[in-house]
């Protein structure tokens, strides 16, 4: 998968379509992310310690993959991703500008929604 934790995407598919935001948590297995702000649903929450009234609360609701663009640094546009290898490391290139990703928060790899 080419979209890491930290990333900022912007939606291309679906009712959030255009909105834009930072990627919080990739599930591989499901080839799905969760991006801040995106994909809002409403969710019945037993009381608990750290909720003690319970209630109904928002929550981000994972997105496929496919249906997210990771955003160029230089000039805030989706783009697609491509890699090279450079001093030996392989590093992720933005195709529209050519210019180098910067790297990432390490990946959550559980792959199971909350």
């Amino acid at each position: 998968m080419k979209i890491k934790t930290g990333d900022k995407v912007r939606v291309m598919r679906g009712k959030d379509a255009g909105k834009e935001g930072t990627v919080t948590k990739v599930l591989l297995k499901a080839d799905k992310v969760i991006v801040e702000g995106v994909n809002m649903i409403k969710k019945h929450q037993k009381p608990n310690n750290a909720n003690p009234q319970g209630g109904i609360v928002d929550k981000e609701a994972a997105i496929a993959v496919s249906n997210v663009m990771l955003l160029d640094p230089e000039s805030n546009k989706p783009t697609r991703v491509g890699a090279e290898i450079k001093d030996g490391k392989k590093v992720r290139i933005a195709k529209k500008s050519g210019k180098e990703l910067t790297a990432a928060a390490p990946v959550k790899t559980d792959g199971k929604e909350d």
